[in-house]
């Protein structure tokens, strides 16, 4: 039940500095802003010419003020982010993207697949592949990560200039609680359009399955609300945050304390996102982590490369292998399965 007014939550990071300059909106400053290093005050005794020298026993500086707790108001995503469970990544271990259904299911039943939903919600000037009013063929878009427009046009060299991003990644949900969850669960994450972007393919593919605490965008513009859908899918699905991730998200919350929730269509009726499925471990705070470094991204099969809109994939490129390129043209995936 969505509690009304405003309640106070005490966000667990050094804000002071954020709050200090404002919170206008996503400034970079306020994203990265490191707490204030103490320094050696002058000796009370310092005679001429000693002036700004060090006493041979330093005054000990006065510690930051703690910051004071932050009004969030009800439906916004900072109040939501209070609510979330903060624990340590669970193993990867099992993680495979056929757990989360086929890819780019028919979810809602409309007869499109939910890639051409997302690629007809997110572009503008669109066409349609003869006789079909699902299958987009070409767009622009308006990227969110860049700020820059992405020409989009179907087929096996282009199609990955435009990717769908999983703002809330598979693996890092499996990392996060939907190792747990039922089949049901798992291909509505998937394919829930409110934790889906068409987003330019490069920068996709640099960020991988990264939380806030490793990957935001480029385009600081946009981060207030990438971090809040990230919290709304989280929140609606029941997924954990590390403690990490929680405090770059604050960091960027702080700036626009306001920022609301965004509407995700979440668990489907009579699923049940805590049972079933494969075990979690019995303790995911204490669990050692075994994900790829950040930034690496790697691909199961082909499969999975044409599912994440990356393929197909030259050399060079992230995600490319040599067992996946068997004709060793250095174009790996080039059909899709």
């Amino acid at each position: 039940m969505r509690r009304t007014g405003r309640r106070r939550v005490g966000v667990l990071i050094p804000l002071v500095v954020a709050l200090t300059f404002g919170t206008a909106g996503c400034s970079p400053g306020a994203e990265t802003g490191a707490e204030p290093r103490a320094t050696a005050s002058p000796s009370a005794t310092d005679g001429p010419g000693r002036t700004g020298e060090s006493s041979a026993t330093p005054v000990p500086t006065r510690p930051a003020a703690t910051p004071s707790p932050l009004d969030a108001a009800a439906g916004t995503a900072l109040e939501a982010l209070g609510d979330l469970s903060v624990k340590g990544r669970a193993p990867r271990t099992g993680y495979d993207r056929a757990l989360f259904g086929d890819a780019w299911a028919d979810v809602d039943g409309n007869g499109c697949d939910t890639r051409n939903d997302v690629l007809a919600r997110d572009l503008v000037d669109l066409t349609y592949e003869s006789g079909s009013d699902c299958v987009v063929t070409s767009g622009l878009l308006h990227d969110p990560y860049t700020g820059h427009d992405v020409p989009f046009v179907r087929g096996i060299a282009t199609s990955a200039d435009v990717q769908i991003d999983h703002v809330v990644a598979l693996s890092d949900s499996w990392q996060k609680g939907a190792q747990s969850w039922d089949a049901a669960t798992r291909e509505a994450f998937a394919n829930d359009p409110g934790n889906l972007l068409a987003v330019d393919g490069p920068t996709n593919m640099s960020k991988g399955d990264g939380d806030a605490a490793t990957w935001l965008p480029p385009n600081k513009a946009v981060r207030c609300a990438y971090v809040a859908r990230q919290v709304a899918v989280k929140t609606a699905y029941g997924l954990w945050v590390t403690a990490a991730e929680r405090d770059a998200i604050a960091r960027v919350l702080a700036t626009c304390p306001d920022e609301p929730l965004p509407a995700v269509v979440g668990p489907p009726a009579g699923s049940s996102p805590g049972s079933s499925g494969t075990t979690a471990p019995a303790d995911p705070s204490t669990s050692p982590s075994t994900d790829a470094p950040a930034g690496v991204v790697e691909f199961a099969n082909c499969a999975a490369a044409w599912a994440a809109g990356a393929a197909p994939l030259h050399r060079g490129d992230p995600g490319y292998a040599a067992r996946l390129d068997r004709d060793g043209d250095s174009v790996a995936c080039e059909t899709p399965p």
